[in-house]
């Protein structure tokens, strides 16, 4: 065979790292618990165990297809690198005064998002340009060198620079790279002017910040990875899934991890609408349900529905305006945390519930033996008789029902003095209707009627629970793929390459500058194909 033909899907979940092998004589696939302190472990054995059931060596291997819930997990749980932000004085509160807007109208006791730097990790230089790129107050060198100076005994990791209408004129910022470059090497830089390159400085500055935030992170896990792959014979090109719905170079990923926010989920999207083309279904509802999250995408005419902004972290249950904005290209979808390994307990008012906290892979659920107590979603669907606990995960893990039962009754039974099949009937439905919810209020958010649509069930947990959520939904037609439950890596190797390159202008029709926008058109399409080179 042509081993330029083989190709590797990976896809690390907050559980399970799924990796699929794709070749002229097929598609062979397993599930790997994820390892939290080195995913890269992870890869390395769901490659050799792929290779080793396709009969290939991992140097048959010709393209490696990423895609990872790291970077936002790191922006969700905020353990990213220690990092500062510079901005233009006067407007080092804007990540923190937001839009102004309320998420709910009516909660007196409406408690908004923390930014992800605190006030005394922002940092402000005395500079301006306006809002056509002409300068107003030039930034003095000797200012830059002696805040880097301050950053520096200061200890931070990353730096990220957002000053007012750079997106129009990047000099200034460009001038503190360069001095930051020369006073603190080690540091890592992101410029607003390159992350997001848009007017509205709320969206610019939180988005160049979580790029910041997580780039040192993401630039040692991606260098990891391509080493160790290397040493295990896989010496060949890496490609990351972006949120938008295509592939980028690793080099692209290491310097704008922001655009791997979501990277996994949107692999799933891009499965699900590859299936809706090759069955000719034109409205599609994607669910994904993995072991951490759910995941729900409206489909229409075999493409995924898109996004300017992507909320990170939302405080509010799906509110729009409660998480952290993002501003890339994202495929639209509304997240849950209702997975597999999602814990339920008990409430003040005695009502069975499922909350986002996650059993992850270690320990787990109860039934995996390795040391959890408290009942997930997998052990209230084991108890229900719709697993078999010597196939799971294609065998690689074998169920301990009798551990389910036991702590189906010690968390829920005993204290509702319920049965434990009744006790794991109560966790199905509630974390059912969680994520039915979920789904009609992305629904009416869009104006659509859900009734009208197919559902594409996938991930590991999702066709246990698909039927009983059309029946909530009134959805009468239910498609469960083969692959179903590493749907999202065989979407890796489904996306096509992209890239997507934008700017802002503020003009009038009547002062129409066409020499202006050729310019910058001349600009993105320069930035278009040094993407196009790279891969």
């Amino acid at each position: 065979m042509s081993t330029a033909q083989a190709r590797l899907g990976v896809d690390i979940g907050g559980t399970f790292t799924d990796v699929v092998l794709e070749s002229p004589q097929g598609r062979v696939s397993t599930k790997v618990l994820t390892t939290y302190a080195a995913p890269e472990d992870a890869i390395v054995e769901g490659m050799h165990r792929v290779c080793d059931k396709a009969g290939l060596r991992p140097a048959d291997i010709a393209q490696v297809i990423h895609g990872t819930t790291l970077a936002t997990n790191a922006l969700i749980e905020r353990r990213g690198a220690r990092t500062a932000l510079i901005t233009t004085e006067g407007f080092r509160d804007v990540i923190e005064m937001r839009s102004e807007s309320r998420f709910e109208q009516y909660d007196l006791n409406l408690v908004l998002p923390e930014p992800l730097l605190p006030r005394n990790r922002r940092y402000v230089l005395r500079e301006r340009v306006e809002a056509k790129g002409r300068v107003l107050i030039p930034l003095e060198r000797a200012e830059i060198e002696a805040l880097a100076e301050e950053l520096g005994e200061a200890g931070y990791d990353s730096i990220a620079v957002g000053l007012l209408h750079s997106y129009v004129n990047p000099a200034h910022e460009r001038m503190i790279r360069e001095v930051l470059a020369e006073k603190l090497p080690g540091v890592s830089v992101s410029l607003s002017s390159e992350v997001s390159p848009q007017m509205r400085e709320y969206e610019r500055f939180n988005t160049t910040i979580a790029n910041a935030y997580i780039k040192p992170l993401m630039e040692s896990y991606l260098r990891r990875l391509r080493e160790r792959l290397a040493q295990e014979g896989a010496d060949c090109p890496v490609l990351l899934m972006h949120s938008g719905g295509g592939i980028i170079s690793l080099e692209s990923a290491a310097e704008f991890p922001v655009r791997l926010v979501e990277s996994g989920p949107a692999g799933g999207a891009v499965f699900a609408a590859d299936l809706a083309a090759k069955h000719g279904l034109d409205r599609v509802l994607s669910f994904d349900m993995g072991g951490t999250t759910a995941k729900i995408c409206l489909i229409r005419n075999h493409a995924p529905k898109t996004a300017r902004v992507f909320e990170v972290a939302r405080s509010y249950r799906f509110k729009k305006g409660s998480g952290m904005p993002i501003s890339i290209p994202v495929i639209d979808m509304v997240e849950i945390g209702a997975g597999g390994g999602s814990l339920a307990h008990v409430d003040v008012m005695n009502r069975i519930q499922v909350r986002p906290e996650s059993a992850g892979s270690e320990p787990g659920p109860a039934c995996y033996g390795r040391g959890g107590e408290r009942p997930a979603v997998t052990d209230a669907d084991l108890v229900l008789g719709r697993l078999d606990p010597a196939r799971f995960a294609g065998g690689s893990i074998t169920l301990h029902p009798e551990r389910s039962e036991a702590a189906l009754a010690a968390h829920l039974g005993d204290q509702l003095e319920m049965g434990t099949t009744e006790a794991a009937w109560g966790v199905a439905e509630v974390v059912d209707e969680n994520m039915a919810n979920a789904a009609r209020v992305h629904a009416v958010e869009n104006g659509e009627d859900l009734s009208t649509y197919t559902m594409i069930a996938f991930g590991g947990a999702a066709p246990l629970h698909a039927a009983r959520l059309c029946e909530k939904l009134g959805i009468d037609r239910l498609l469960v793929p083969v692959g179903a439950g590493v749907g999202s890596a065989i979407g890796f190797l489904r996306a096509p390459f992209s890239f997507e390159a934008n700017r802002s202008e503020f003009m009038r029709l009547s002062d129409f500058d066409p020499v202006a926008v050729a310019a910058l058109f001349a600009e993105m399409e320069e930035e278009a194909r040094a993407f196009v080179h790279s891969c």
